[in-house]
């Protein structure tokens, strides 16, 4: 009878309760991006981004104006469908997103610069969240540099997801404008405006392989894949 209790005490001290809090060991740190511009398309979008490198890519793009109707009256409004991809960041500019949050208290700063009379560039916000610290903060243009840079290098990750998006309707829909697509797309990776080019690669090879799509294209998109150009 004591051995049954002892037993008995000893797996519910084993056994943790359901209520029981994670260790700090099972909580990913993650930083999240979100973007605002009411004039660019898409008008929105967030990039969740955590320390192993998984992430995910969710945009809100500005919808397409509908016909009005046969009696000329103005279209119901239209809700745009959000897109949505997994994506993966790897170092060194995953190393660099992380040291920035944790150089900068973990976000929970003021950033903006209001006074600066900078234009809008659009509204940013980073976030951090992790078992080490919290903090959020929103800015459009900052003082600090490394804050701006941050911007900068997350916004490129969506710029190559969203041109990642527009190659694949482009080679159903309109092969002929892959070739100044792929073009523009050389010049952003040029001047770092596209980052994270593995995460577009699907596409890439796509268009590389296709047959039916110009040889011009073809070798753009054969060059961007073996150039390396994701790296920060």
């Amino acid at each position: 009878m004591m051995l049954a209790a002892a037993a008995l005490a000893l797996a519910q001290t084993a056994s943790p309760s359901p209520n029981t809090a994670p260790t700090s060991a099972a909580i990913t740190s993650q930083i999240r991006f979100s973007f605002e511009h009411p004039q660019l398309n898409p008008a929105s979008y967030i990039l969740l981004i955590r320390e192993d490198g998984s992430g995910h890519y969710q945009a809100n793009p500005v919808p397409a104006p509908a016909p009005k109707d046969a009696e000329g009256l103005p279209p119901a409004p239209v809700t745009a469908a959000s897109k949505g991809r997994d994506i993966v960041i790897r170092d060194p500019l995953l190393s660099a997103f992380f040291e920035i949050a944790h150089s900068h208290h973990f976000f929970a700063i003021a950033c903006d610069a209001p006074e600066s009379h900078v234009a809008f560039t659009g509204k940013k916000t980073v976030n951090y969240a992790g078992p080490d610290g919290h903090g959020e903060c929103t800015y459009n243009w900052s003082r600090d540099q490394q804050l701006n840079q941050l911007a900068n290098d997350l916004m490129a990750v969506a710029y190559t997801i969203e041109v990642g998006r527009r190659l694949a309707v482009e080679q159903t829909h309109d092969r002929l404008g892959l070739d100044a697509e792929l073009e523009g797309l050389q010049e952003a990776v040029k001047d770092h405006r596209a980052l994270e080019l593995e995460n577009i690669s699907s596409e890439l090879q796509s268009i590389a392989d296709d047959e039916t799509v110009m040889n011009r294209a073809r070798k753009r998109a054969q060059a961007l894949l073996n150039s390396g150009g994701s790296k920060h």
